[in-house]
């Protein structure tokens, strides 16, 4: 909570029968850091009410006990043999200590002394040039490493508290709500660059396996070639209206900036600007799709998916579904025919095992995402395959140990081929969404009410 935006305290409020309180706490511009400082003057000022003032008041109290708790459970966990002989014992040690370093993680990491340089532009909220951003990538990269102990394999949630806590600070770097998930891929990039000398260690090796990167490569740079004379082959042959050396030049430098591991994004937006309107003709014209994905192979970066759909409708599908998640979850999962649903067991038997607020927050919002066609009696093979092979042609959703913080995995597949990977269930319904209309696809009718209601909602056509 103390990380929460203005408008997430506000969604907070409307949840819990509140929302009368939302426009003074926008214009006191209460975040989540300033809602848990509030006293009781405080709060007398912000609700009128005595009843609002009286709930207000237990919520925060309830909030603080819970932090008190973690914080008292991490304190503990500093001499972990005698304090929880029986918890740490056997098969449970290992996932003893990784749920301690994730306390650790939750509540001590603070960002690190950026050199001079840095802290100049940012001391003057002037958004960084592309050479000033890597630097920052660079030390937050190795910060993270340090946390880690030397690894070079954070998780997503791990990744997420790092650019929070970035853009918590400099909130100017959020860059029109985009911020979050630009800053988020380039620390990744930047821990495969790392990465990318020691790509034959055994142990790398083994991580590859674990996590599926079993594609027939042997190195990366082997694979990188051929993609490369795939493409220039592929531009070739291209029909008349690719041929213009501007657009083919274009074309080119995004196939190699796809290969790098370092990329300039800002580049490849303006190339992608540059690029649309054939784009849009070879999907309007029913281009298969490997042929479109081959010339433009950032449409397989989330990011870039969600910009090709604002550039189309003018809305941040990503913040939608945020808002979304948040607002519906609870309902969602309060209703009768979920109650016995398979999803929802899963999620009840893992809610069990935790007690911090943003990994339940989590599960939930993860839960109501994979329940919504059973809510609308739509075909769920259709929406998502939970722990199952793929089948649908149409985007789908592919979802692996959906209630595991540390090993959940999120991917978007269309025509049984993986488009993308996804950091979480908030990221993947919003690639979801975004897909069909990105990539013109027609909606089934077995899922249609479903898709329906998603888009009623981010299109603000009406309130369901």
């Amino acid at each position: 909570m103390e990380n929460w935006s203005v408008e997430q305290v506000c969604n907070w409020l409307k949840q819990r029968n509140l929302g009368e309180l939302v426009p003074k706490f926008r214009e006191e511009e209460v975040s989540g850091a300033a809602l848990l400082a509030l006293n009781d003057r405080m709060v007398q000022q912000l609700a009128k009410k005595i009843g609002h003032q009286a709930v207000l008041m237990d919520l925060i109290k309830k909030y603080q006990q819970q932090k008190s708790g973690l914080e008292s459970l991490t304190y503990c966990c500093e001499t972990p043999f005698q304090k929880f002989p029986e918890v740490i014992s056997g098969k449970n040690l290992k996932s003893f200590f990784a749920r301690y370093k994730t306390l650790q993680w939750t509540s001590s990491y603070t960002l690190p002394d950026f050199p001079y340089d840095v802290k100049c532009i940012l001391a003057e909220k002037k958004c960084p040039d592309h050479s000033m951003r890597i630097k920052i990538i660079e030390f937050l990269q190795a910060d993270m490493t340090k946390y880690l102990e030397g690894s070079l394999y954070p998780n997503s949630q791990q990744y997420n508290i790092v650019v929070n806590a970035l853009l918590q600070a400099y909130p100017f770097l959020d860059e029109d709500g985009n911020g979050f998930l630009l800053w988020k891929r380039a620390l990744k990039d930047r821990f495969k660059y790392v990465r990318r000398p020691i790509e034959d260690d055994e142990q790398v090796l083994r991580n590859k396996c674990k996590f599926g990167h079993r594609r027939g490569q042997t190195r990366k740079s082997s694979f990188a070639e051929n993609k490369l004379d795939d493409v220039q082959m592929h531009t070739e042959e291209e029909p008349a209206h690719l041929k213009g050396s501007t657009m083919d030049l274009h074309i080119k430098w995004l196939n190699q900036e796809y290969m790098k591991t370092q990329r300039n994004w800002e580049e490849v937006d303006n190339r992608m600007n540059a690029t649309i309107e054939i784009r849009r003709k070879m999907i309007s014209d029913k281009a298969p799709l490997k042929d479109i994905l081959r010339l433009f192979p950032f449409l397989r970066c989330p990011y870039q998916l969600f910009r090709e759909f604002q550039l189309l409708t003018h809305m941040d599908i990503y913040k939608k579904t945020v808002e979304i998640l948040e607002i519906y979850s609870e309902n969602i999962l309060s209703l009768y025919v979920v109650r016995n649903n398979p999803i929802n067991i899963m999620l009840q038997e893992n809610l069990k095992q935790h007690t911090e607020e943003d990994v339940l927050k989590y599960m939930k919002m993860t839960a109501a995402c994979l329940l919504l066609p059973e809510v609308f009696g739509d075909d769920s093979s259709l929406f998502a395959a939970v722990n199952e092979e793929v089948k649908a042609v149409t985007p789908v959703l592919e979802v692996k140990n959906p209630f595991n913080v540390n090993s959940c995995e999120f991917a978007l597949y269309i025509e049984r081929e993986e488009l993308a990977q996804l950091d979480d269930c908030t990221m993947a319904l919003a690639a979801l969404v975004a897909a069909f209309h990105v990539f013109n696809i027609p909606c089934p009718k077995r899922i249609h009410r479903t898709l329906n209601f998603l888009e009623s909602l981010v299109f603000e056509v009406r309130n369901p």
